[in-house]
């Protein structure tokens, strides 16, 4: 023990525990070692693979041009401890205990980092032929559905959905994508932003349906609410994800109206000792002036460092960091390469930059004359940008930032 350590009277992390193997709970196991913490890191999944990256299930594990997505990490070189296929039942903050269907497992700091869950459709849990799209085993059930070219609808024209239906019409399947709003990515983007995207269906040969919504499943087809029947091999569902926290119950840390941990800006909960990072966890963002709920790999990516910081901080008696990030994230849907930074808000001022029926454009969100959000499409140098502009809290010229000739950082304005 430290003497600052032992002046301030703290006791000596000498096990942190992480709940989930995914990005977030793999990264924070990574961070704690790279910053140099001593103790022991145990790492607990519920899958009984070694731990994988998410955003290639869709694509090269869906076509079989990959066996997987492991992450290039060492565990055993890193001294973390791996407990694979165990599933954590709950959690007792006041006796720093998790249970598990194993047995109890102590910590001294705990890290939530549990991601997300797909919601199922409604009356079609346990139907032959409907999947979601979550997990390695998933994509290892839909691989032969690709193969074998099955007639396929997709549930949902969100980017899950977008990017399966892209993979889909790779391999050479008959897809019909059915959303119940009145476009695709409904609940991402205003109208204006995501109607040009709906052509992006019909250009790749996929059928999209909006305004529909499915009344039931059978063998073979999908019955929408209209009477409409659909053929179909295999249904995928992709109508979004929920924070994976139900096992959080009666364990007194704080959740929010989705069922998210709620993190202070410092990522700690309302327990003592513990953290939440990623998918299971929405936290305030002082740049935005609310709370943020982000389900994108890169805030995965970037929590676990402000994780690991402050667990270790906490024994030094350094400040606590905050996380305030630039929210990130990209899609490849239909040929295209889609990019988005920051949050919005529908009382933003929406601009865009070259023309929506071409192959390259952006949409820019400005409040009070700073930017705040980019959405790209094959314009990845003007992502970058904004990126840093908008960390930068950068104010903008609206008439220049409207040229799509100009680079976007000599858009700026003085304040």
């Amino acid at each position: 023990m430290s003497e600052q350590t032992q002046e301030r009277g703290v006791s000596p992390v000498r096990r942190v525990v992480v709940v989930g193997a995914g990005m977030a709970g793999v990264q924070t196991a990574v961070a704690l070692r790279e910053q140099g913490f001593p103790g022991a890191v145990v790492l607990i999944g519920a899958e009984p693979h070694q731990p994988y990256d998410r955003p290639p299930l869709s694509k090269a594990v869906l076509l079989g041009t990959a066996e997987g997505s492991a992450f290039d990490v060492d565990f055993e070189a890193l001294d973390i401890e791996l407990h694979l296929g165990r599933e954590v039942l709950g959690v007792r903050p006041g006796d720093h205990e998790l249970d598990t269907a194993e047995g109890p497992v102590p910590y001294d700091v705990l890290v939530l980092a549990t991601g997300a869950e797909p919601i199922r459709l409604p009356g079609t849990e346990g139907v032959r032929g409907v999947h979601l799209l979550r997990t390695l085993d998933d994509a290892e059930r839909l691989r032969p559905v690709l193969a074998d070219q099955h007639d396929i609808v997709v549930v949902g024209a969100g980017w899950i959905g977008a990017e399966f239906a892209t993979a889909a019409r790779e391999a050479g399947c008959a897809v019909t994508v059915v959303e119940a709003a009145d476009r695709p990515l409904a609940g991402a983007l205003p109208a204006e932003v995501a109607a040009p995207m709906t052509s992006w269906y019909a250009d790749s040969g996929a059928e999209l349906r909006t305004h529909a919504r499915v009344r039931h499943v059978e063998p073979g087809e999908v019955v929408l609410d209209d009477g409409t029947r659909l053929a179909a091999g295999a249904v995928v569902v992709g109508i979004g994800a929920r924070p994976a926290t139900a096992w959080l119950a009666g364990s007194g840390i704080e959740l929010g109206e989705h069922g998210e941990v709620l993190a202070d800006a410092h990522l700690r909960t309302s327990a003592p000792d513990v953290y939440a990072v990623g998918d299971c966890a929405s936290f305030p963002s002082g740049r935005y002036g609310e709370r943020l709920l982000v389900h994108h790999w890169d805030n995965a990516l970037q929590g676990p460092r402000t994780v690991a910081e402050n667990i270790i901080g906490a024994q030094t008696g350094e400040a606590p960091a905050v996380y305030d990030p630039v929210p990130y994230f990209w899609s490849e849907q239909f040929g295209r390469f889609v990019q988005f930074a920051g949050h919005h808000t529908s009382a933003d001022t929406l601009l865009w930059r070259g023309d929506p029926s071409g192959p390259a454009w952006s949409v820019c969100w400005l409040r009070e004359g700073r930017l705040t959000a980019l959405l790209a499409v094959g314009r990845p140098r003007d992502l970058a940008q904004a990126r840093k502009l908008i960390e930068a809290g950068a104010h903008m010229n609206p008439e220049l930032l409207k040229d799509p000739s100009r680079p976007l950082k000599a858009a700026t304005a003085a304040p």
